[in-house]
């Protein structure tokens, strides 16, 4: 009995010197790289007359600051839409080192959800998913181009096979 008491107290020492010794992960490289959409957004744009509707202006305010950790970025939008109506979002941007891409997955007040893969190149950053339209698949890419710290213009284009992109919506974005 005395001699389970003391491999008991020894485990128990082993495990605590163990745990005292680890240290919580730290965010790569790649993820740091999320930093320039950290913070408060302003973003407006023009959605080109399309399928869905004749297009017109719309509007986003965004807030994306790191969760505990910083591995995610977690994003709140509130957006506006001169011919599609009003609504917010929340997003998560963040790396898979198992696949070695970025992601983004969206969930919007219109129960739309969105799971993009992303890439950077420079001050390039370019988001591309499938989305079910109807009873149809298209694909979409979502492309930012930083043109400063505070500053970035995108492109969001459409494209059935792919092959053939069509642009949906293009702007800018300014940091407050």
């Amino acid at each position: 009995m005395k001699q389970a008491a003391i491999i008991l107290a020894a485990v128990a020492t082993f495990t605590a010197v163990a745990l005292s010794q680890q240290t919580a992960p730290k965010p790569g490289a790649e993820i740091k790289k999320l930093s320039v959409m950290a913070g408060a957004w302003s973003v407006e744009g023009d959605v080109k007359p399309n399928e869905m509707g004749p297009g017109g202006k719309m509007s986003e305010e965004e807030k994306c600051n790191w969760e505990e950790g910083d591995f995610y970025l977690v994003c709140h939008t509130d957006f506006k839409s001169a011919n599609f109506g009003n609504g917010s979002a929340l997003s998560i941007f963040g790396y898979s080192p198992a696949d070695k891409t970025y992601i983004y997955r969206e969930f919007n007040s219109w129960g739309e959800e969105m799971d993009s893969k992303g890439s950077v190149d420079g001050d390039t950053w370019t988001w591309t998913n499938d989305e079910k339209m109807g009873d149809k698949t298209v694909k979409g890419r979502f492309t930012m181009k930083f043109t400063s710290a505070t500053s970035y213009s995108f492109t969001y284009e459409m494209s059935p096979d792919g092959a053939k992109w069509t642009t949906v919506v293009d702007g800018k974005g300014s940091k407050k």
